[in-house]
């Protein structure tokens, strides 16, 4: 992921010096903005491959920022910064066409592989086949294929495989995964994830490929050879 160019954006000082020395360190390069308005006018300027953006800022607020961008057009990945618990600013965010989110405060390691995820599925041609060692997943035509042979699923197991494939490698929560596949359905309980999991895992015929990381959520990897 080298050469990458961030765009991160936060009103506080200690947050923005943190988010450019980590970023840095992991290949990055990196721009800052104190400001919606900054982040606005270097979006325009400097055109970087994502945006990481506060969610709660005075004036031009993260949500104002990424409605705005989406509004002009730009489809440049946004990462949310997200206040603990506060499920509204995620809801707003997501609906004003942010891509992910990461809640405060935030583990570095997390935000880098969220970071990197969003830039696999934007360098990718839309619908283009997803492969996971001896998994295909076909979004445009909605087929699964394991070892060459096709897989019968739900719509709904559709989903939830597509998500877990497009960010394989890295763990989400169980609220992430009902986010992403059920949407704001309160009538859906987590339980409902750990569920079709276990579908999953049956019709792959491969339980090694969806691991449950206890106490944090699910992540698909390749089989080890």
């Amino acid at each position: 992921m080298a050469g990458h160019q961030i765009l991160a954006v936060d009103d506080d000082p200690a947050i923005l010096r943190a988010l450019r020395r980590g970023l840095r360190l992991e290949g990055f390069g990196v721009d800052t903005a104190g400001s919606g308005q900054r982040a606005l006018e270097l979006v325009a300027v400097r055109r970087p491959d994502a945006v990481v953006l506060d969610v709660s800022m005075p004036g031009l607020s993260g949500i104002d920022v990424c409605a705005r961008l989406r509004s002009g057009g730009a489809d440049v990945p946004v990462l949310m910064l997200s206040a603990m618990d506060d499920v509204a600013d995620r809801v707003a965010g997501l609906a004003a066409g942010a891509d992910d989110y990461v809640v405060k405060p935030f583990d570095l390691g997390e935000l880098v592989l969220r970071l990197r995820a969003l830039l696999r599925r934007a360098g990718r041609v839309p619908g283009a086949a997803v492969r996971v060692g001896p998994l295909v997943v076909e979004p445009a035509a909605r087929r699964v294929t394991m070892h060459g042979r096709e897989v019968e699923v739900t719509r709904r197991e559709f989903d939830l495989l597509e998500v877990l494939a497009l960010n394989a490698g890295l763990v989400l929560s169980r609220e992430v995964l009902l986010e992403r596949v059920w949407g704001y359905d309160f009538d859906v309980t987590e339980n409902a994830v750990d569920t079709f999991v276990g579908y999953l895992r049956r019709k792959l015929g491969e339980p090694r490929m969806v691991h449950t990381v206890r106490g944090v959520g699910f992540v698909l990897r390749a089989p080890a050879a």
